[in-house]
């Protein structure tokens, strides 16, 4: 819920815990904070300093526990040192590339009378310093990316984080560079502007929009990379380009340029270091570009054509078992500039990916792929909602992924937080049973779920719930729960044989026929 507010704010958020049980339910969302670079401040209390090692009520070694999943843990020993730690604290987490810090507090030093803060600078916001590489490096930067013939944008969810969209669209625009993005960088820009790609990496199947344009990546002689880890999601597992594509990289970490490809470095906040390539692009002339230009235009519109017929292809689904393209595509239909949508792991992100629209330059679709654990969706759906009230926020969950958070709708009654949570049941895990069976043509007991009625237990905690089974209820349900005025759940039975356009399924699919 706290990374959700992060993400939605740019604005560190706090989260606090009891020591030992509570500490430990903390590791695997801050890990997930900590991969996709989001700042959360964790409070945890723990035993008196008096009680160490003597097998205190809950005493565990919390300083261990957090090493891994946060950038900075400390324990505060003493209260006049407040102020200090809370500075240190906020500004490791928002400075350089954000991520999750721990502040850990003995009762003892809880028991202490507070001093009166002297400190009034404002540390909270991210990124905290907006960093320029040198004006060198820029020019240099500049004058490859003018002399490339064949040049692509791939931009990372560290774009979302920099605020970094209008000035990415605005450089595409003057040099006619088409944009891909990553599965957390969608959203960077229109999807429906000529020059959008969509999101390229591992849904890029047939029935996703880049599809038919996987060849902008694999013949590029030039690939700007903005604000990605270049991970195994984002690069198809690293098979996108070419071994001859030179590449520039710009990130905030100067440790994630180079991992994976060799690239001119330009480490500096995105934002400010797109900014600076563009004063210095205005010296050089694009004319030549325009044919290109249209040429991007001409595909990208033939790759929409594609994906439309798929649509039309694939069908709605039949009774009790609704194609999830289906309703995503009348969802996309319906959604507004300001609405948000907020998917969970593994095959939810890759529905959305493929099928939710981008429709303006700086959309957000929030997608937990820092470690992509199961569970997120719904209470990132929480935090993006009180971030943006006035937003419609949608939250596409599957039903494994749900089962880790039902408690949480009594959280989104109490609190009186209203948006709406599409439940894809298939009653399988999906990914898990699909893999299994495209890799081995069998799968374990363990990736078949029992029936749940979802809308029941929604409305058992006093939120709105509905069970859909037909195609032709799926819009009606759609426009009941976001004028329901209270948290709405959508329990939409899915084809357990659906499978999103990933690439992986298709590799394994031709291996089999093969």
């Amino acid at each position: 819920m706290a990374d959700g507010y992060a993400r939605m704010t740019r604005r560190i958020a706090v989260v606090a815990a009891q020591g030992g049980p509570g500490a430990t339910l903390l590791v695997a969302p801050l890990a997930e904070a900590f991969m996709a670079s989001v700042p959360l401040l964790a409070i945890v209390e723990e035993s008196s300093k008096a009680e160490s090692d003597r097998n205190a009520f809950q005493e565990f070694d919390h300083i261990k526990l957090f090493e891994s999943c946060s950038k900075w843990t400390r324990r505060v020993e003493r209260a006049d040192r407040l102020d200090d730690y809370l500075d240190m604290a906020i500004a490791r987490a928002t400075s350089g590339r954000p991520g999750p810090v721990v502040l850990i507090f003995p009762t003892n030093v809880l028991s202490e009378p507070a001093m009166p803060s002297r400190r009034t600078l404002k540390l909270g916001h991210f990124p905290l310093d907006r960093v320029v590489p040198e004006q060198r490096l820029i020019a240099e930067a500049a004058a490859l990316i003018a002399a490339a013939k064949r040049p692509i944008i791939l931009a990372g969810g560290g774009v979302h984080l920099s605020d970094a969209s209008l000035e990415l669209v605005h450089l595409a625009e003057m040099t006619s560079i088409p944009v891909a993005t990553t599965n957390m960088g969608k959203g960077v820009i229109d999807e429906h502007a000529p020059l959008s790609l969509g999101v390229f990496g591992n849904t890029m199947a047939h029935g996703s929009l880049g599809a038919s344009l996987l060849p902008y990546a694999s013949e590029a002689d030039l690939v700007l990379l903005v604000g990605t880890r270049t991970n195994a999601n984002g690069t198809d597992n690293w098979s996108l380009f070419s071994k001859e594509t030179r590449f520039i990289h710009i990130d905030m970490d100067s440790g994630e340029i180079g991992r994976n490809y060799e690239a001119f470095r330009l480490p500096g906040d995105a934002k400010a270091t797109l900014a600076a390539l563009l004063t210095e692009l205005e010296c050089f002339d694009f004319s030549a570009r325009l044919v290109e230009r249209a040429r991007i235009a001409t595909d990208v519109a033939a790759a929409h054509a594609a994906r439309k017929a798929y649509l039309r292809e694939v069908g709605p689904g039949r009774q009790g078992a609704v194609r999830p393209e289906h309703m995503l595509q009348l969802l996309d239909s319906m959604l507004q500039r300001e609405d948000i949508v907020v998917a969970d792991a593994s095959l939810a992100t890759n529905w959305v990916t493929a099928f939710i629209s981008a429709r303006a330059n700086g959309t957000r679709i929030l997608e937990p792929r820092g470690l992509a654990g199961l569970g997120w969706g719904f209470p990132l759906a929480l935090g993006a909602k009180l971030a943006r009230p006035s937003a419609n926020v949608f939250a596409i969950v599957g039903d494994g992924g749900f089962a880790h958070c039902w408690s949480e709708l009594e959280t989104a009654r109490r609190l009186g937080v209203n948006f709406v949570t599409i439940v894809l049941n298939n009653q399988i895990l999906g990914y898990q049973l699909h893999g299994e069976e495209l890799g081995f043509k069998a799968h374990s007991d363990a990736a078949e779920l029992g029936p749940v009625d979802h809308a029941a237990i929604a409305r058992a905690c006093d939120c709105h719930g509905e069970r859909v089974a037909s195609p032709a209820e799926v819009k009606p349900a759609l426009e009941r729960a976001i004028a329901a005025g209270r948290p709405a759940l959508i329990d939409m039975l899915t084809d357990p044989d659906a499978l999103p356009p990933l690439s992986l399924f298709e590799r394994l699919k031709k291996r089999n026929r093969s």
